[in-house]
């Protein structure tokens, strides 16, 4: 398209970079929402360097997989949302400090 060509490393640094977002937020953040959304970063990310590699190589099982991975996380969004709602109701809180269930 336009005789353009974005090279591999390109799509795999910002697949890194997503992916460091991710982690990061996952390690910093205290709400149960932005380590919901950070883990979703970190698919997104993996994601990304799967369809990277699946046109660098012209093979269809790279997409196919990130396919199964965006179900799994769709699955995963509506169960994890059910959670933390649940979560919400009983306790009040999106604080991952103070959200200890197994305590009584």
């Amino acid at each position: 398209m336009f005789g353009a060509y974005v090279p591999l490393s390109y799509y795999l640094l910002l697949s890194a970079i997503l992916f460091a977002c991710g982690v990061v937020g996952f390690l910093i953040k205290r709400n149960i929402i932005t380590i919901f959304m950070s883990i979703e970063l970190m698919l997104n990310g993996v994601n990304l360097s799967f369809v990277a590699f699946a046109a660098h190589w012209h093979a269809l099982a790279g997409q196919v997989f990130v396919f199964f991975v965006m179900v799994v996380a769709a699955a995963e969004t509506a169960v994890g949302l059910a959670i933390i709602i649940a979560v919400y109701r009983t306790r009040e809180t999106l604080n991952v400090d103070q959200v200890n269930l197994l305590k009584l």
